[in-house]
């Protein structure tokens, strides 16, 4: 059976240790990171070689492709693609390119994922930009206004979907006001719950239909004071199932995080009693992977239902798109040269 969690792996190609974790374990996915990556044959190798040890076919492989500071696939084997925040500066002069952009862009990076393998991109980020949004967050965030971030974020995950590979809104219920690095450290977010819902929930429910969401490792004091959202059921069940409505696969953000305290598989055990159906753990510590499948369940019930009918989305990209033809309007939409 397939356990409720997604991995990394440590370098180029899985060594005998790891394909023999991947095959007993049988993770639900495995994730990229720029360690794991090089050329374009190397890249399908290492997604075929995943896929032979879990024995699926459509078994999950998921990247971090934004464009901007996140972009595992690299120069000079893919393109640089811009920072989201670019199709919100364009929406500002005219909507209609930004929105044709945000598509393109977001088609043209699901060619390159699905050229070697990548079926899944955490892509788009939806959290709102604030005057004090901390960098991490910063140019990943397409725009202050929650509209302008909703017909954005719906462009990219159009375009996604339309190039073969599923997006993962993230971060919900919202990343932007956070003012410290969750990688490095818990931010906490004092904002009522009323301000949330009239601004940072706003892009998540009106895209909760997408079938795959990651969490924020954040504490919202005005909704629970003592537990990051990841890690938290008034966060998962209240608001991200019950306030914002979304009903989809939620994937937690990245355990290895120095966000989050405790040992692994304590770290994990709450995220799932939490109410998230898959823990991400993405550093490739193999003792770290050990210690989180050692806790997480069985997929199964409704975890198991919605994993399914986020896979069931995957579909064939149109043989008829041309992708010379598609980075010149994107060029000529944008004014961006890769550089």
């Amino acid at each position: 059976m397939t356990k409720a969690f997604v991995s990394g792996c440590a370098g180029l190609s899985l060594t005998a240790d790891e394909v023999a974790f991947f095959r007993d374990e049988n993770p639900w996915g495995m994730i990229l990171f720029a360690r794991n990556i090089e050329t374009p044959d190397q890249v399908r190798d290492l997604t075929e070689s995943f896929r032979a040890a879990v024995g699926r076919e459509n078994a999950p492989v998921l990247v971090d492709q934004e464009g901007g500071r996140v972009q595992r696939l690299k120069p000079p084997n893919w393109r640089k693609y811009p920072a989201p925040k670019l199709y919100g500066d364009l929406y500002e002069t005219d909507a209609e390119k930004a929105l044709r952009a945000a598509w393109l862009g977001a088609r043209l990076i699901s060619a390159d994922l699905f050229d070697v393998g990548i079926n899944i991109d955490c892509l788009p980020c939806l959290d709102i930009r604030f005057p004090d949004t901390v960098d991490a967050i910063g140019d990943r965030a397409f725009s202050s206004n929650p509209d302008v971030v909703t017909k954005l974020g719906s462009a990219m995950i159009d375009g996604a979907i339309a190039g073969g590979v599923l997006p993962v809104i993230k971060h919900i219920p919202g990343h932007g006001r956070a003012r410290v690095d969750s990688h490095l450290e818990l931010p906490r977010v004092d904002a009522e719950l009323s301000s949330l819902k009239n601004v940072d929930f706003r892009p998540f429910q009106a895209l909760s239909h997408v079938s795959l969401g990651m969490t924020a490792h954040i504490v919202y004091t005005g909704i629970d004071a003592d537990s990051a959202g990841t890690q938290s059921a008034r966060i998962v069940q209240d608001v991200i199932r019950g306030e914002i409505g979304f009903d989809g696969c939620l994937m937690s953000d990245d355990i290895s995080m120095h966000a989050l305290g405790g040992s692994f598989d304590e770290r994990s055990r709450r995220i799932i009693d939490a109410g998230c159906d898959i823990v991400l753990h993405c550093n490739g510590d193999m003792d770290e992977m050990r210690a989180v499948a050692s806790v997480v369940p069985e997929l199964s019930g409704k975890a198991l239902e919605r994993c399914e009918i986020a896979l069931h989305g995957l579909k064939a990209p149109d043989p008829e798109f041309r992708t010379a033809e598609a980075w010149t309007e994107f060029h000529d939409l944008t004014g961006w040269r890769g550089a």
